[in-house]
């Protein structure tokens, strides 16, 4: 159990968890020599076998709210002090509004200081406090006086925290292994050394691991957990880990960075969909506001969309994005901050939705509902139930949905959600790193689409062999992974729906052939073409002489040529398939006599100019019959043309 003080500056947090545990928390020169906190705190007090307790002691000054916050990223207990003498102050009443916005509920009340008030004065600090917690998640939580002074009351407060301690139920390491770094420090002998709370998963010695933001690799040389030696350390526990690897050194990592496992494919980010809540006594919060956001451990400046309207009214809740300025690491159900751009009033915060929202759309109703989806099963915390989400996937997404990014996004491993979506009844389509989500249904759908385009296609370029497999993607889902629209047409021909013709697909039925007009036209020119087959007449030449449109012809030879009628020898040379099957002849017989094929020798052969017999040659070159070695060729397939 991690415990996280709250409380005003100079109501004796630290005094109080060090007569708890004899452990001071202030290691800075400057704090001692101050009596202020100003850096967060540790204390791992021995309990009893099998019992784990930790204390994080953040400051209470309103100048380090900033450290306050990063002290409290992965608390799970708060516990709250007030003083008998002061009483209820601004930073208890601002420190439990952010323990509030952390989703904090768990904790208990030290009232300070109490042996400077009579009874009286402890009664009102005590009603005042209840009136404080009504409103919020630790609503008749109990309030234990103490005195660190005196001593009075501390051994209750201790059997309370240590039997809260002992019945708490472990919480089983859920996903994937996060650490939101909150030290960085070199130790001599060992070396670069990150501190922090680890939000999930587990880390064992050995292990490797990723830094975000810098993408770098690292091996896990050394683990301490709760302050002590370990071999491996999880979920809830505060963690040091002793980290080694290519560019690792002090500079390779900072404060509000995190530590994830290498499974854990998870890219920067600085666009994150949230749902948000403005506190009551804040103001009114427009959309595209500069704020400062703190998440985990980080302090980020940037601004705050509103998807849901122009302007969010204080005690209001609303879905949002949040825009920062540097990237950062986020996953579904992290808990965030916002505060002013001064920093000096905090004015909301909420639950990370989705960390790699859509460019655009971000305001489409189904992208709005997915979004409140997202925030249901966030707010009710890990272990997260992500059939719901799976079912509305299913049930509202013609596209389908990315299984390992929604995997990235929850932090679960993606062979989960894949079965759990086959279980209820979706269908998954794994190809090239993609793995997708659609209901049987959509599938169908998809698979209509296609045969409908490709028949469309057949009608109206009755020449085409087929449509390119690159091509119906674009037509039929442009908003779906081609490799998704390949994988679907392979089912395809599987089943016999369509015939494959190396990139093209087609319909079984389907015979290219010429249309009427095109066919007639076809016959006009195959004499001219037949006429001087060695030497053609251009395309050019041929729509003079027949005082027909160029492209119009260009059109129809290249129709002729899908259907194996032509070669395109050029652009505007084209040659009867039979001539090109006879000039091949000649080049091989050449490479017989010669050995290598000359352009001279070739030229000398089918009566051409050289020029001409160079473009035919360069034909062959390219569709792999003859390569070139210098200014000579040799055959590399001989039954090319057989």
């Amino acid at each position: 159990m991690i415990v996280g003080t709250a409380g005003h500056v100079d109501h004796g947090k630290t005094a109080l968890i060090q007569r708890l545990t004899g452990i001071d928390t202030d290691r800075l020169k400057e704090e001692k020599a101050r009596g202020l906190t100003i850096e967060p705190g540790f204390a791992y007090p021995e309990v009893a076998d099998g019992v784990e307790l930790g204390f994080v002691d953040v400051p209470g000054h309103a100048r380090f709210l900033h450290h306050m916050l990063a002290g409290s990223a992965g608390v799970d207990t708060v516990l709250l002090v007030v003083a008998a003498d002061d009483g209820v102050m601004p930073q208890t009443v601002e420190h439990l509004q952010i323990l509030t916005l952390l989703g904090l509920d768990r904790g208990l009340v030290a009232l300070t200081k109490i042996d400077r008030v009579d009874a009286a004065r402890r009664r009102q600090v005590r009603e005042e406090i209840a009136a404080l917690l009504a409103a919020t998640p630790l609503a008749g939580a109990p309030i234990v006086e103490a005195s660190s002074h005196s001593g009075e009351g501390v051994e209750a407060l201790r059997d309370r925290l240590w039997t809260l301690a002992a019945t708490q139920r472990a919480i089983p390491a859920q996903g994937h292994f996060r650490l939101a770094v909150d030290r960085v420090f070199t130790k001599s002998g060992a070396g670069l050394v990150v501190t922090g709370t680890a939000f999930a998963g587990q880390v064992c010695q050995g292990d490797g691991v990723r830094l975000v933001p810098t993408g770098l690799t690292a091996r896990v040389r050394g683990i301490r957990r709760q302050h002590r030696d370990s071999e491996r350390a999880q979920q809830g526990d505060r963690v040091a880990l002793n980290l080694a690897g290519p560019g690792i050194n002090r500079d390779a990592i900072q404060r509000g960075d995190w530590v994830v496992a290498e499974a854990l494919e998870t890219p920067p980010l600085r666009r994150l969909d949230v749902q948000l809540q403005l506190l009551d006594g804040a103001p009114a919060l427009k959309h595209w506001a500069p704020i400062h956001a703190h998440l985990g451990v980080a302090r980020l400046s940037g601004r705050m969309s509103l998807l849901e309207g122009q302007r969010l009214a204080p005690g209001e809740r609303m879905l949002g994005q949040l825009v920062l300025d540097a990237p950062v690491h986020a996953c579904l159900g992290d808990r965030f901050v916002i505060r002013d751009p001064g920093g000096r009033l905090t004015l909301g915060g909420g639950v990370v939705l989705d960390g790699d929202p859509p460019r655009r759309g971000q305001r489409r109703p189904e992208r709005l509902a997915w979004l409140s989806a997202l925030a249901e099963c966030a707010v009710a915390g890990p272990p997260f139930d992500l059939d719901p989400l799976l079912r509305q996937a299913l049930d509202r997404r013609p596209e389908g949905f990315d299984l390992i990014a929604m995997a990235r996004n929850a932090n679960a491993e993606a062979a989960e959600l894949t079965a759990r979506t086959k279980a209820l009844g979706g269908q998954i389509i794994a190809t090239q790193g993609q793995l997708r989500g659609f209901s049987q249904g959509t599938i169908v759908a998809l698979l209509e689409r296609l045969l409908g385009a490709v028949a469309a296609n057949h009608a109206h370029e009755p020449s085409m062999l087929g449509t390119e497999r690159s091509r119906l993607a674009r037509q039929t889902m442009p908003e779906l992974p081609a490799p998704v629209c390949r994988e679907l047409l392979r089912v395809l021909v599987e089943r016999g729906a369509l015939v494959a013709h190396g990139p093209f697909v087609a319909l079984p039925e389907h015979r290219a052939a010429l249309n009427e007009v095109d066919e007639t036209l076809w016959q006009q020119l195959e004499p001219l073409i037949a006429a001087t087959p060695f030497q053609p007449p251009r395309v050019r030449d041929l729509a003079m002489s027949e005082s027909l449109d160029e492209a119009r012809i260009r059109e129809v030879l290249i129709a002729c040529a899908r259907l194996g009628r032509l070669y395109q020898v050029r652009r505007d040379h084209f040659y009867l398939a039979e001539t090109v099957t006879e000039m091949a002849a000649i080049v091989q017989a050449l490479a017989q006599e010669q050995g290598r094929i000359r352009a001279a020798a070739f030229r000398d052969r089918i009566g051409t100019g050289r020029k001409l017999a160079i473009h035919i040659l360069e034909f062959f070159d390219r569709v792999g019959f003859t390569r070139r070695i210098g200014d000579e060729r040799v055959i590399r397939h001989a039954d090319m043309w057989q």
